[in-house]
């Protein structure tokens, strides 16, 4: 993109550009989103930055009005495949590594990863996980009413000294000027997760209801919300579909709020709101050659763990989406785990020693479901998914489906899954191929021409 680019998006509030790029004003030392209410500023006194953190590493703080840390995100295939780019990914998902350990992690040593990310995001990785830091506090105190000592912590602060300093050194503004009267605290969590338009929601909605798993699941109208576990935190969360405001309202509700980073950021995967969807259609559409009409705003419906996805996917093997979900459901009412009023999918230590003997279906499969589950047990860490080929009765298929919901990678055609090859044979031809590295929505359109 260029400034001119840029100025034309600015000047029309695209929604569709909200978190692409973000526009500072020399005249006030403020930086806002795109779509700013604020009367547009004179073009001399506009500069453009692709990344917030650059425009607060050069001195402008945040409007307070438009909310730059409210913007959508950029999800983890946008720009270069590159191993600063995954880097970014772990520190956006709230991983709070240290430089040498983040190295490790990606196979690089920490020299080599300082260098390629200060030369891709034009600054450190202490610096950008700072700012990161700060700005997911921001959105807390001004969306939230959790004290600012539970939000300090819940942003990965080990001190509120800590936090009122990196606060004001990232953003140029004191924690207190963004909440001058005290809130009364509340057990659920209300905030806003914006996406860009379009958004198909009648389309998740759909896809949504027919594999719902009651009552671990639910879904109405306008919203959907599950239970989850994540890393030990145990809660539940609603998501409200507001077509008119670009966003989802989400109430979330949680026993341990030093992960709700990571278990905002995993809704926000599971809902797709990251995706330029605008771009990914487009791609699509010079792709497949008029082979068919795309459904607009079409997104990736998330499952909450890539556990969770291959045992689903397991159980899907070779039924109907009707067969799956009744199989599912018996899992939940047999293994699932009960809190209170609230069930939970069963983890991977819950399932490694069950016998699954309430299931009428080859031993074989039961067999596949264990060994599964025993694998994550004993590799809870372990994301690549391709080593799950190594288990007894893990198939490519099964893999795959767990990598499309499960983690939501965007380039997963499901080749050999029957819609798909029932919607294949009612287009016109065309190489799948060329629709990389979003082959993933390239599925889900595929089986939307099926509904």
């Amino acid at each position: 993109m260029n400034n001119q680019y840029w100025q034309k998006a600015r000047q029309s509030r695209d929604a569709r550009f909200d978190g692409l790029f973000y526009v500072a004003v020399k005249s006030t030392g403020i930086y806002c989103r795109p779509i700013c209410p604020a009367p547009t500023a004179h073009e001399k006194n506009v500069l453009y930055y692709q990344y917030a953190h650059n425009a607060a590493q050069a001195g402008f703080r945040p409007c307070i009005r438009c909310r730059p840390d409210s913007a959508p995100g950029s999800a983890a295939w946008l720009g270069v495949k590159t191993t600063a780019l995954r880097a970014k990914q772990l520190i956006d998902l709230g991983e709070n590594d240290n430089c040498e350990i983040l190295a490790t992690r990606l196979g690089i040593t920490s020299r080599y990863l300082r260098r390629i990310f200060n030369q891709h995001f034009g600054v450190s990785i202490t610096q950008y996980r700072l700012f990161n830091q700060c700005q997911f506090a921001k959105k807390l105190i001004q969306e939230t009413t959790l004290p600012i000592t539970d939000i300090a912590f819940a942003a990965g602060f080990k001190s509120v000294r800590r936090f009122n300093d990196a606060f004001l050194q990232q953003l140029h503004l004191a924690p207190s000027t963004l909440r001058k009267t005290k809130k009364e605290s509340s057990p659920v969590i209300i905030l806003t997760l914006p996406f860009r338009p379009p958004y198909n929601w009648q389309a998740l909605h759909s896809f949504l209801s027919k594999r719902l798993i009651s009552p671990m699941e639910w879904i109405t109208p306008n919203s959907y919300g599950r239970t989850f576990k994540l890393n030990g935190a145990v809660g539940h969360f609603n998501a409200h579909f507001k077509a008119k405001n670009n966003h989802f309202k989400v109430e979330i509700v949680i026993d341990n709020t030093e992960h709700l980073h990571k278990v905002i950021n995993n809704i926000r995967r599971v809902l797709d709101v990251d995706a330029d969807i605008n771009h990914i259609e487009t791609h699509l559409k010079g792709s497949i050659n008029g082979a068919f009409n795309l459904s607009e705003g079409l997104r990736l419906p998330g499952i909450w763990s890539s556990f969770e996805a291959g045992i689903r996917a397991v159980l899907g093997q070779q039924v109907s989406v009707a067969a799956a979900h009744t199989l599912v459901t018996k899992l939940l009412a047999e293994r699932g785990d009960q809190h209170a009023d609230k069930i939970y999918f069963p983890q991977p230590e819950d399932l490694a020693t069950c016998d699954f003997e309430f299931f009428k279906m080859p031993q074989s499969r039961k067999n596949a479901l264990k060994n599964l589950s025993k694998y994550c047990a004993d590799n809870p860490e372990n994301s690549l998914l391709d080593n799950w080929l190594e288990i007894k009765g893990i198939g490519p298929w099964t893999v795959n489906y767990a990598k499309l919901r499960g983690q939501s990678n965007p380039d997963i055609l499901l080749a050999g899954d029957l819609g798909v090859k029932k919607a294949l044979v009612n287009t016109q031809q065309f190489n799948p191929e060329l629709s990389a590295p979003f082959r993933s929505y390239l599925t889900f359109q595929l089986w939307q021409q099926l509904s």
